[in-house]
C-alpha cells in the first residue's frame, strides 16, 4: 500500500500551520522567532507532512558541535527539537517517516555523526518510535520540562 502522505522539506509559508501543530500537539512550544531560526540555519533538516495538500506533521531539527553522547570526542551531533503529528494523523508512520527524513538529511546534508533528542518519560508511543529506530536511552534529565516531568535523552550513531 502507497503511503497516503508526502514527506517535504518545510518552506516559509509552512510556519505558522507548523506552529499551530505545535500548540495543539505539544506543552512545549516556542516564539515565532525560534521556527524562523531553524528553518533558516538548517532548512534542509526541517520537513513536513503532507495529506491531501495540508500539513498535519512537521520535524525541525539543528546541527550542534559538541562531545557526543555515544562518542566522547567533539562531534557534529543531530538534535530533534520538536516533532509532532496531528492526534487524527497518528499511527500512520508519518512520524517515523518525519524522522527517517531528517536523520537522513543531519548525515548527508550536514555531516552529523550522531542524533539526539529529549522524550517525557510518559511518552511511551514516542519512545517506542524511537526505539525501533535504533535510539537509545542515554540518562535521565531531572526536572527538565517546565512541569517537572524527567526527560529521557536518547541518542543513535548517524
Amino acid at each position: 500500500m502507497t503511503p497516503q502522505f508526502i514527506i517535504r522539506k518545510a518552506e516559509r509559508d509552512d510556519i505558522p500551520k507548523v506552529i499551530s501543530i505545535n500548540l495543539k500537539c505539544l506543552p512545549e512550544n516556542y516564539p515565532e522567532f525560534f521556527f524562523y531560526y531553524h528553518l533558516d540555519n538548517w532548512g534542509d533538516a526541517f520537513f513536513v507532512a503532507e495529506v491531501d495538500g495540508d500539513v498535519v506533521g512537521y520535524i525541525m531539527n539543528r546541527v550542534e558541535r559538541g562531545i557526543g553522547f555515544l562518542r566522547k570526542s567533539l562531534v557534529k551531533k543531530g538534535h530533534v527539537v520538536s516533532i509532532a503529528v496531528l492526534e487524527e494523523h497518528r499511527r500512520k508512520g508519518i512520524g517515523e517517516a518525519l524522522m527517517k527524513s531528517g536523520m537522513e538529511a543531519m548525515k548527508n546534508v550536514y555531516d552529523a555523526k550522531e542524533v539526539y533528542l529529549e522524550v517525557r518519560v510518559s511518552n511511551t508511543p514516542a519512545i517506542r518510535l524511537y526505539e525501533k529506530l535504533g535510539f537509545k536511552i542515554v540518562k535521565v534529565l531531572e526536572g527538565y520540562y517546565s512541569d517537572g516531568e524527567n526527560a529521557y535523552l536518547m541518542a543513535r550513531e548517524l
